[in-house]
């Protein structure tokens, strides 16, 4: 254990309402690939770049593209919880773990046991008609092909929110709320380039701010402690 990990055990012991800001590198160890990093989506090939795809004018005027991008590199059926995600729902069972706050849309941190998940871009197991409103899961958009469809005839669209798209706001609104009561804000696996969501670590009011990023973030914070391993490889050691 560095220098570095054992200064994170001595906070995370003395915490008692720890919110978890989290971004796509929480899922990476999961088999999940980020947008930003090399292998990473904006570094493959594809008709249109993933921003394009992933916005809400390109879903309207294009939906079986969308569909076609969205099935093939957003649905990861295989993927399963890692340690970070792990440690983290231990931390809320034991009672020092308020919040996780998270951009990934992948309901990992549900599948590890977490509670209190705020999805600020919402989630792929979440799927809703736009036409009635009844809901779909996982499964059904993992196996259709095309533009899904209701049976009520309406599209279905996933509950994630696209570029030109704004965040629920009682969602944020939570995320707020829990960032700044925090007395340790741990953010990982984010290299706080998407806004508003990057926005959100202004709100802590605490003494104790951990960085944990593998490359360096977009950003000066004032993080007393930052660690550039791997945040599975990291977490598991607490």
């Amino acid at each position: 254990m560095t220098e570095s990990v054992k200064k994170l055990k001595e906070w995370v012991d003395d915490a008692h309402r720890i919110v978890f800001f989290g971004g796509a590198g929480v899922s990476t160890e999961s088999g999940i690939p980020d947008f930003r990093s090399t292998g990473g989506l904006y570094h493959q090939e594809w008709a249109y770049p993933p921003e394009v795809i992933l916005s809400h004018s390109f879903y309207k005027s294009n939906p079986e593209e969308f569909f076609r991008f969205y099935r093939a590199k957003m649905l990861i059926p295989e993927a399963k919880p890692n340690a970070a995600h792990r440690k983290l729902a231990e931390w809320e069972r034991q009672g020092k773990l308020t919040a996780v706050v998270t951009q990934n849309i992948d309901g990992l941190h549900q599948a590890a046991g977490s509670k209190t998940v705020y999805e600020l871009h919402g989630s792929v197991h979440r799927n809703y008609c736009e036409r009635c409103g009844k809901f779909y899961d996982f499964d059904f958009m993992l196996r259709g092909q095309g533009v899904p469809r209701c049976s009520c005839g309406g599209p279905v669209k996933p509950d994630v929110v696209l570029y030109e798209e704004g965040l629920d706001q009682e969602t944020l609104n939570g995320a707020v709320r829990a960032i700044a009561a925090a007395d340790l804000l741990i953010i990982g696996g984010t290299s706080l380039n998407v806004y508003p969501a990057a926005g959100l670590v202004n709100y802590y009011r605490g003494q104790r701010l951990v960085l944990i990023n593998k490359s360096a973030v977009a950003r000066d914070l004032p993080a007393g402690l930052v660690i550039t391993d791997p945040i599975g490889e990291v977490l598991d050691q607490l």
